[in-house]
């Protein structure tokens, strides 16, 4: 299934979203309105191989739990990717079973190309 977690209140997000067509059937998740959930993250996670890959280490709530980033482990970044819709790193673009994470340029132009957009 192909699948966009995007946040609906994040301005990147939004410019993302319109600068991609999404003619192609793709489930938009608002991940503040459908946290993700454990079945979706495995999903995930199966193609990262990594709970770390998936975490926005730029979140508010890192500050607000006094967390280090340093001391976390693979386990520690699944349960707080479980526990709050800001600790996924935006926008997550599943599609055709490969996985795009963020929104660096490169990411963005490379799920442009796989969505067939340039």
């Amino acid at each position: 299934m192909n699948k966009l977690y995007y946040l609906s209140s994040c301005s990147t997000c939004k410019r993302i979203i319109k600068q991609w067509s999404f003619a192609k059937s793709i489930d938009l998740i608002d991940i503040k309105k459908t946290p993700i959930n454990h079945k979706d993250l495995q999903e995930l996670y199966k193609i990262t191989n990594s709970y770390e890959s998936l975490f926005n280490k730029r979140a508010q709530m890192l500050k607000k739990l006094n967390l280090n980033l340093n001391l976390l482990d693979e386990n520690d970044f699944k349960k707080l990717l479980l526990s709050h819709y800001s600790f996924l790193k935006r926008p997550v673009l599943l599609f055709n079973g490969k996985i795009f994470i963020g929104n660096s340029k490169k990411n963005i132009e490379d799920a442009e190309i796989e969505l067939s957009i340039k």
